[in-house]
């Protein structure tokens, strides 16, 4: 299934219960589908949320409301049903919005082009966490549930972890030769993957964040998304447009699942049952795969990779993995900057969740 859009797409989100797709265009629009296995998505309606590009949107309050953020610092939540904007915070924060994550039922996590991570509490009705670790664009982020943390990965070459509970950074790896621009946490949490655009991944044992611990360079080009499949093997979104199933300990390119198109992958989902897999490219299009079928049957795709690459690291290693360990945020110098960032603000974040 598949369906064309306009103007490219920046991001995509499943809803937790409906067969409804949400897709967020460079012009700061967002696109709302409905699927079904035996029909192309049907597009239920779309409309202009945002003045510049809407880079992120999840669906939130048990699908009733999605929240957008854009290149223009602000945040949207909008009506599921009719599209409608329910409550805006024009200055969420001071540069454009590259990330925003669902924590909890009642918290969520933006992450702008300058390294700030804020947290927003839609119970206290505000903003209750500000980390200002990184120097760079927040590339991806994932929430740690169990040591309540925030694991976040930048353009400045550095993965830092965000403890929720104390307001603090926790840890910050050591500057990077590349850029990190995806993460997953793997192996039971003992493990944290992150995607490079040199192609290489890099590995990280949880609590040992300093440098990484092993190299897996299966990749010949920028990972630029990743979704952890299971605790084994994950999904992977490459520039070259190949979408990939990966293996971790034992590190290994199992096998190139489907070609989205020669143009690089934007964006990867799952549908809340794990049926679908939804793809974003350069192309504008939005492809729904049958996730079965592409691991019982992967498409045709012409990749001369090798299938096993990096070096040998054991998942019986001697790090204390269960263990966090303090270490100083280190200094990073970043390069790159997402193209085309919001301008900054300087007018304070108001009561974003009062409406809601």
């Amino acid at each position: 299934m598949e369906v064309l859009h306009e103007e490219m797409p920046f991001d995509l989100d499943f809803h937790p219960s409906s067969p409804l797709v949400v897709t967020s265009l460079i012009t700061g629009e967002l696109c709302l589908f409905r699927y079904g296995p035996d029909s192309q998505p049907e597009r239920l309606f779309s409309v202009k949320a945002h003045k510049e590009s809407c880079r992120a949107v999840r669906f939130v309050d048990s699908g009733k409301v999605f929240l957008s953020g854009s290149a223009d610092c602000s945040v949207l939540a909008s009506d599921v049903e009719t599209g409608k904007a329910i409550a805006h915070l024009e200055d969420a924060h001071e540069n454009g919005i590259n990330r925003l994550v669902c924590l909890t039922e009642t918290t969520v996590a933006t992450g702008d082009d300058e390294g700030c991570i804020k947290v927003w509490d839609t119970r206290e009705r505000s903003c209750c966490n500000t980390f200002h670790v990184h120097e760079d664009y927040i590339s991806d982020m994932t929430y740690v549930a169990d040591s309540n943390q925030i694991l976040a990965t930048s353009g400045d070459g550095t993965l830092s972890v965000n403890n929720l509970r104390r307001n603090k950074v926790k840890s910050q790896s050591e500057f990077s030769e590349d850029e990190l621009l995806s993460l997953v946490l793997m192996k039971n949490g003992k493990k944290v993957v992150c995607g490079t655009p040199s192609g290489a991944l890099l590995l990280y044992s949880w609590g040992y964040f300093k440098d990484c611990s092993d190299r897996f360079l299966g990749h010949t080009q920028s990972v630029d998304t990743m979704l952890k499949l299971d605790e084994e093997t994950l999904i992977s979104g490459a520039s070259d447009g190949v979408i990939r199933l990966v293996g971790i300990l034992p590190n290994r390119i199992i096998q190139p699942l489907a070609e989205h198109s020669e143009y690089p992958i934007e964006a990867l989902a799952f549908s809340n049952d794990k049926r679908y897999l939804g793809s974003l490219s350069h192309d504008k299009m939005l492809k729904l795969w049958d996730l079965q079928e592409l691991l019982n049957d992967p498409q045709a795709v012409n990749d001369d990779e090798p299938a096993e690459s990096g070096s040998d690291d054991s998942d019986d290693d001697n790090d204390d993995d269960g263990m966090d360990v303090d270490m100083a945020p280190t200094s990073s110098k970043g390069s790159s900057k997402k193209a085309g960032k919001g301008q900054g603000s300087s007018r304070p974040a108001s009561d974003f969740f009062a409406d809601l």
